[in-house]
């Protein structure tokens, strides 16, 4: 037991470390005076270089197959989607609403594979659904409702990104290499039509791609290995509290009461939604 603690332990901070990471985002991109592709060219590209980097270092080789070119896609539209909504309404809504990824899993897989939803993921679906309806409330008293809906499209791509990684010939890292990498050679020249360059900007633009994409995704790469289940899906809850927090403090962006309710809805509900089926899987 002893020896399986000191395994697990590191490996739970390197996930804490990675949701802190990806955190990082809605605050560097809202202090990032630049068009939304633009920033997400310029994070794609440099974060395409980390973990390409990694991979040199660590051996691994880069698959290319249609597994992974389906999440790689879905990657590189759901980074695009998330740096639109980031622009267009609160980053609070722009996280938590792509927080319902798993919700979009659940009825794909019963559209597309014949999957039939347990009476938890029915459940489960009804609950984000309110708290979802609560934002859009908000969002059209706020002006924020084209922001919202792409959003919801963000989390629907997510959605793609979790089923694409769990196919056969899948290879997460690799999916992730070259989605980044394809969004980076896209977008990055759309930063030639920008006019800010001053240090604090390049500065802003170097942390979301070394640190809120290519050094998460290493780091959590690393810590999903040996952390519990259960524990790992707690600590999924983390992204989406901290993310407006950041942005609240360093940006003075509002929370709204309306948006604060809708927030806790869905991310309890995806967060218990988690643990209960970390749990079951271990039962079983």
């Amino acid at each position: 037991m002893q020896n399986t603690n000191r395994r697990t332990w590191p490996s739970v901070m390197c996930v804490i470390a990675a949701s802190v990471c990806f955190s990082t985002g809605g605050l560097f991109m809202k202090l990032i005076p630049w068009s939304a592709l633009a920033i997400n060219g310029a994070r794609n590209l440099i974060g395409a270089c980390v973990i390409g980097l990694f991979m040199l270092v660590t051996k691994h080789r880069p698959v290319f197959n249609r597994t992974v070119a389906i999440g790689a896609l879905s990657l590189m539209s759901v980074t695009t989607t998330f740096a639109l909504a980031n622009k267009m309404t609160t980053a609070a809504n722009a996280i938590v609403l792509q927080f319902t990824a798993p919700v979009f899993v659940i009825l794909l897989m019963a559209l597309l594979y014949h999957s039939r939803p347990r009476k938890a993921d029915i459940l489960t679906c009804a609950a984000v659904l309110l708290g979802v309806v609560l934002f859009f409330i908000d969002g059209i008293r706020a002006g924020n409702l084209a922001g919202n809906l792409v959003a919801v499209l963000s989390g629907i791509c997510y959605a793609g990104v979790f089923m694409m990684n769990t196919g056969k010939g899948a290879d997460a890292l690799s999916s992730s290499f070259w989605g980044e990498l394809a969004a980076g050679v896209l977008l990055t020249p759309l930063c030639l039509r920008e006019t800010d360059f001053s240090a604090p900007t390049l500065l802003a633009v170097l942390a979301l791609g070394v640190i809120q994409v290519g050094g998460a995704y290493i780091l959590f790469s690393l810590g999903i290995r040996n952390t519990p289940p259960v524990t790992a899906s707690l600590i999924t809850g983390l992204e989406p509290i901290l993310n407006p927090l950041w942005v609240m403090i360093f940006y003075g962006e509002p929370f709204t009461v309306l948006s604060a309710v809708g927030a806790v809805i869905v991310v309890g509900s995806i967060v218990i939604y988690n643990v209960w089926n970390a749990k079951h899987a271990m039962q079983v």
